[in-house]
């Protein structure tokens, strides 16, 4: 059995997954290693064996994990990569530092990240899926990031490096993010509180966020994100095309496209996996039956079907 490296963080063998992944399915990964800090990563990726494949893994707010596990070292960052340093408009995060949390730090320094109060997960997998809604994206405000490659080297990346698209970003493979700066305009702190809670509101009257999910299941065929304005146009989203296709509420044994948004997938309990993915594919797949139009999956599926 090939040895991996010695570590200070932890490192787990056949560790499940699904408890770390907010759809609360998936199965092992070979190893689960936590660093303890940059130091611990950069040691870890150095002498690791390089046809031991490396997953980088946030807090699973985006993520189905196929119940046959990943055969993979997934990495998954905690507090030695959750900081958050505010000088001036720009703003530093560890990759573990939560959205919702950067954007709240953001705004007592009078520093405009409110786009960020309402997206799920953490600032690593923004920045890999250049996460974004109300017309602002992280490749707006980006500055640079910090990532280790699989030399154990530390590296600065620019935006030309990640080339950032709609709901994509293009980062090496065997590479993982560590930390990322932004810049974003000044504005007063109280406006930007009351804008963030009137954001929440309209969340939570239109989303399902009480019940297991990863968030909008498709791009939008749009190629853009809501604006959240009253002129907004929602013949190409995501939803409006599930609808038109008579799909909200449809069911895949534990998994359901939510009643309250359709481009919300849910796990209603017991869902497995291939529950989740069947049920998209359907989506798609009647979707583009009635519309002509293949929606794409902007929820990341990993691992291996299970036998």
């Amino acid at each position: 059995m090939t040895k991996l490296p010695e570590v200070r963080g932890k490192l787990s063998q056949n560790r499940l997954l699904a408890d770390l992944t907010w759809l609360r399915v998936g199965g092992p990964a070979d190893w689960l290693f936590q660093p303890a800090d940059l130091a611990d990563l950069q040691h870890f990726l150095a002498e690791l064996p390089k046809d031991i494949e490396v997953f980088p893994m946030g807090v699973g707010s985006n993520l189905i994990v196929r119940d046959g596990g990943l055969r993979a070292v997934v990495i998954r960052m905690g507090r030695g990569f959750n900081t958050i340093d505010i000088k001036g408009n720009r703003v530093t995060a560890g990759v573990a530092a939560l959205d919702a949390h950067v954007a709240r730090k953001a705004a007592e320094a009078g520093v405009d990240l409110t786009f960020l109060r309402t997206i799920p997960g953490a600032i690593g997998g923004a920045v890999c899926m250049n996460a974004g809604c109300y017309g602002s994206y992280i490749a707006d405000v980006f500055v640079s990031a910090k990532a280790v490659n699989p030399s154990g080297q530390l590296v600065t990346l620019t935006a030309d490096d990640l080339r950032f698209e709609y709901r994509q970003s293009q980062l090496a493979q065997g590479w993982v993010l560590v930390e990322a700066t932004f810049e974003a305009p000044f504005g007063d702190p109280d406006a930007l509180r009351a804008r963030m809670d009137a954001q929440l509101a309209k969340r939570d009257a239109t989303q399902p966020t009480k019940q297991r999910s990863a968030g909008s299941t498709f791009r939008n065929p749009a190629g853009f994100s809501s604006t959240g304005r009253s002129d907004d146009v929602h013949d190409l989203k995501a939803w409006k095309v599930i609808d038109d296709a008579g799909l909200r509420g449809a069911i895949v044994g534990g998994a359901q496209m939510s009643d309250m948004h359709s481009n919300f997938m849910i796990n209603t309990g017991g869902a497995t996996a291939a529950d989740l993915e069947n049920l998209g594919e359907e989506v798609r797949k009647k979707v583009f039956e009635n519309s002509g139009i293949t929606l794409e999956w902007e929820i990341k599926r990993v691992g291996e079907f299970k036998d």
